[in-house]
């Protein structure tokens, strides 16, 4: 048993169990003893006590989750750091990591739940950014799940207030999980909220693939990959998952912290578009990148001549094809005359800084021509100014048989929605109110209307190619279990909508599975005389739980149980908290009073 279990710390919390264990430091389930409420409290481990840096890391994450104050966050009441003993009282969360939720899964999640997840972990993030505060550990270990679906972000050990120091990969002090570590974090450079955004683009990957994006036979292997490579593309890996979803994704996962979102506000932005019409997709590549493309091509084909020009250069200027006069004057003596020293061979150098600047002027001139000719830049433009037309909420036959919009080279790009009527513009790029140039390119999303799925028949299939049909056919899945004797456990038992009914594509599907009977009731077993570490097991064992712990002079043991409510027998619900009352041993003996004589002398 823990030697920890039992003591108390500081006279006020009572350790009960202990409930994880970290790199370092240990989590107990504890009881307020002023309150009697349920608190967790996190202990730094006695080895590492002596650690300044890790107790640095400590007093940081005090500091850091004190000044937060969100939903999806942990509280902290109390902070306790002395030479012998560091430790965090925190709310206590009944319910599971998020790890443990994804393991239990063993696959995929639906793309409505991963963002029930998500949308829950960019909140908490964009309060802590709000107030300076960049976790730098965005894991699903890190994240607890409740019972009614909520989340809550804990562990802010190595979390970033100001610019503190950094570790590098090189110093095996690299910082943050190496599965889901940013790249700037792996080769330890200043890192801030956009790391974590990173972070948040790896589980979003992760819930909706399945897969780490990363995986390796060691930690320096998998943040070598998170720095140098790419992930497998998540269309590859999760064919089913929207195409705007995977471009959210992906964005997160920007190797240069500038392509991705610039805040977990902007990143929720972009999931909120994609809820109201799942069928979008996001202009993330810009006339820049082909810019920048279009002169790399043109370098790379510049420095190809200059380096040809050179060879050639190089050829001509050879001794052996240089026409040399054999006739030599003769010296006075009549003796040939002595040769003049070998001028030395002309360097390389300058022809190579000559096809260098080639190949400088001719990129610049292409990116001067590319910016100046764009239809948007008012410059070097012999166009006319028009305004941009709003065609949002206009018909595309409308547009098309209208020749005043012949000024815009109109682009149509038709995707089913199943939010906005067929034949209806309901977005274009760029947007109004603005002014731009004759012949200006207008991308207009045109709506095909809802497209309808016919339910599939799943009844006695397995929960998994139940999900997968479904999925298949572009539909969403809710999972329910319900106690049903007459299926095998596991089995569909029915659907809602049932099958063969017409769904919008992307509507959620309910998926009713068979589950054994669950027993809801139990015994409560008799504790007396145990001591606490034996009280925990026992009540576990029969799904029960410790509550309320108070504390009586009695001539028992000390630690020992003096009695019970519910008493030994009683038929209870499961996880029904047990009052125990503990004993601190016999009542002290009053001290005898002082016997003070008068002195009549």
């Amino acid at each position: 048993m823990d030697n920890m279990i039992g003591k108390k710390l500081d006279g006020r919390y009572l350790l009960n169990e202990l409930i994880g264990i970290g790199g370092m430091a240990n989590v107990y389930r504890a009881t307020d003893l002023k309150t009697q409420n349920t608190v967790a409290v996190k202990i730094l481990k006695e080895e590492f006590t002596q650690n300044e840096e890790l107790v640095h890391r400590f007093k940081n994450e005090s500091k850091a989750i004190s000044i937060l104050d969100h939903p999806n966050i942990v509280k902290v009441f109390d902070v306790s750091v002395t030479d012998k003993l560091q430790y965090l009282v925190m709310e206590y969360i009944d319910g599971i990591t998020l790890k443990e939720y994804l393991n239990q899964r063993g696959g995929p999640l639906t793309w409505k739940e991963t963002l029930h997840f998500i949308t829950q972990i960019l909140s908490a993030l964009q309060h802590a950014h709000s107030k300076g505060v960049v976790h730098r550990d965005i894991k699903p270990q890190n994240i607890m799940l409740l019972p009614d679906g909520s989340l809550k972000m804990m562990d802010f050990g190595i979390a970033r207030i100001s610019r503190a120091e950094n570790c590098t990969l090189g110093s095996d002090k690299a910082i943050g999980s190496v599965h889901y570590i940013s790249p700037e974090q792996a080769r330890g450079e200043l890192t801030d909220a956009k790391s974590d955004i990173y972070s948040v683009g790896v589980m979003l990957y992760e819930m909706l693939s399945g897969k780490l994006p990363f995986e390796g036979d060691s930690a320096v292997n998998v943040a070598i990959r998170q720095i140098a490579e790419k992930p497998k593309p998540l269309s590859e890996v999760a064919e089913n998952v929207p195409e705007a979803l995977c471009q959210i994704t992906e964005k997160a996962m920007a190797k240069n912290p500038r392509n991705r979102y610039q805040s977990a506000a902007e990143m929720l932005e972009a999931i909120d578009i994609f809820k109201q019409n799942p069928s979008v997709r996001f202009a993330y590549r810009y006339l820049a990148d082909e810019e920048q493309h279009q002169i790399e091509k043109v370098m790379r084909q510049k420095k190809k001549e200059s380096e040809k020009m050179m060879s050639n250069r190089e050829k001509t200027s050879s001794p052996k094809n240089r026409t040399v006069s054999r006739t030599r004057a003769a010296s006075p003596n009549g003796t040939a005359p002595r040769k003049k020293p070998a001028k030395k061979k002309r360097s390389v150098l300058l022809p190579v800084m000559f096809g260098m600047a080639v190949a400088f002027a001719c990129g610049a001139a292409i990116l001067c021509y590319l910016i100046f000719t764009n239809s948007t830049n008012p410059l070097f433009s012999s166009r006319e100014d028009v305004d941009l037309v709003n065609f949002v909420g206009m018909q595309k036959s409308d547009i098309e048989s209208n020749s005043a919009y012949d000024v815009f080279n109109i682009v149509y790009d038709e995707q089913y929605n199943n939010n906005v009527p067929a034949g209806e513009v309901y977005s274009q790029t760029p947007k109004p109110p603005r002014e731009v140039k004759e012949g200006q390119t207008v991308t207009l999303k045109v709506s095909l209307g809802t497209l309808w799925v016919t339910v599939p028949e799943v009844t006695d299939f397995t929960q998994a190619d139940a999900e997968s049909t479904l999925k298949d056919k572009g539909l969403s899945v809710t999972v329910r279990r319900v106690v049903d004797e007459t299926v095998a456990e596991g089995s569909v038992i029915k659907t809602s909508p049932a099958a063969g009914e017409q769904v919008a594509s992307g509507d959620s599907v309910v998926v009713y599975v068979s589950q054994a009977k669950i027993e809801t009731t139990c015994i409560v077993p008799n504790v007396v005389g145990l001591t606490m570490g034996d009280v925990q097991t026992a009540l576990k064992n029969n799904n029960l739980t410790a509550g309320t712990i108070i504390q009586q002079y009695s001539d028992s043991p000390v630690d020992t149980i003096i009695s019970q409510d519910p008493v030994a027998g009683t038929e209870v619900k499961v996880r029904t908290k047990v009052t125990l009352v503990i004993s601190v041993g016999p009542e002290p003996e009053p001290e005898p009073e002082e016997n003070h004589d008068d002195d009549d002398d």
